[in-house]
């Protein structure tokens, strides 16, 4: 497998197609009113880096990067597609979004995700990264559903 990870377009159909898979994973897990996954339409933003992680041609995840305020940068709409996971797609490109917010001046990474069993692997490859548990953050609030999370760089 030769993976590459590289600024993409979030409209692009495969990749809109796999946000869309991410949102309605998000929904089927966690009320929508704390189901804080973007649309397609909603990564095309100044403030956000949106990339793919690829086989050839094969998606195999996503990831966003957004900058949130001096130094505090926040990891969103990661995903990996269902028939890529196990192989590591998930825990390189949240070393890539780590590695873009350190070398964009980033001096905290933080992420919002769901709290509900479909969640936890995510979570632990959060924490096996070092990420701990924190208090809200942003547009966030304290939730049953949610659990935000932050790093240190």
């Amino acid at each position: 497998m030769t993976v590459v990870i590289l600024r993409d377009n979030p409209q692009n159909y495969d990749v809109k197609t796999l946000i869309e898979n991410h949102l309605a994973f998000a929904r089927s897990e966690t009320p929508l009113c704390h189901v804080f996954a973007l649309l397609a339409e909603e990564i095309i933003d100044d403030d956000i880096l949106f990339y793919s992680c690829r086989d050839g041609d094969e998606l195999l995840g996503i990831g966003a990067l957004r900058k949130i305020g001096d130094g505090h940068f926040e990891i969103k709409s990661m995903h990996t597609a269902l028939y890529a996971r196990g192989n590591g797609v998930a825990q390189m490109m949240l070393d890539h979004l780590l590695e873009v917010a350190s070398q964009s001046g980033g001096n905290r990474v933080s992420l919002e995700t769901g709290t509900s069993r479909g969640f936890r692997p995510a979570r632990s490859l959060y924490e096996k990264s070092g990420f701990k548990v924190c208090e809200p953050y942003g547009e966030y609030s304290a939730s049953t559903d949610n659990v935000c999370m932050t790093l240190a760089l």
